[in-house]
């Protein structure tokens, strides 16, 4: 399973090797600078956005690659059923980055926190 970790003012999106065969997708490292939203999507497959290009899909049960669409590029490691941390950046390789992670809502209280993102209650 993927992992966010904060340290110092960079979020680290660590995937297995697996995921990134899969997804055709390495780490990523985000500043927290280039932070403008974060968030814990209950609904994950239900914030997909745009097309899968490239990536994996096994239709009901997980989705990892990179979703495109008009204006925007989404990196992708989601499983159904599993919350995930969601991430808008500006000025870095994907616009957004939605990632099922154990314990959501801590990585994004850290992550706003770090970032001076305001979270919705």
């Amino acid at each position: 399973m993927a992992s966010i970790t904060v340290d110092d003012d960079v979020i680290r999106i660590e995937l297995t090797r697996f995921e990134k065969i899969m997804g055709i997708l390495g780490d990523q490292e985000i500043p927290l600078s280039a932070v403008t939203a974060v968030s814990v999507e209950h609904d994950s497959r239900g914030a997909l956005r745009g097309m899968r290009l490239p990536g994996t899909a096994v239709p009901g049960r997980t989705w990892l690659g990179t979703w495109r669409g008009r204006g925007h590029k989404t990196m992708v490691r989601i499983r159904k059923g599993e919350p995930a941390v969601s991430i808008a950046a500006d000025g870095q390789s994907f616009t957004h980055y939605l990632v099922s992670v154990e314990s959501p809502e801590a990585v994004v209280a850290q992550i706003a926190e770090g970032s001076g993102q305001v979270l919705d209650r």
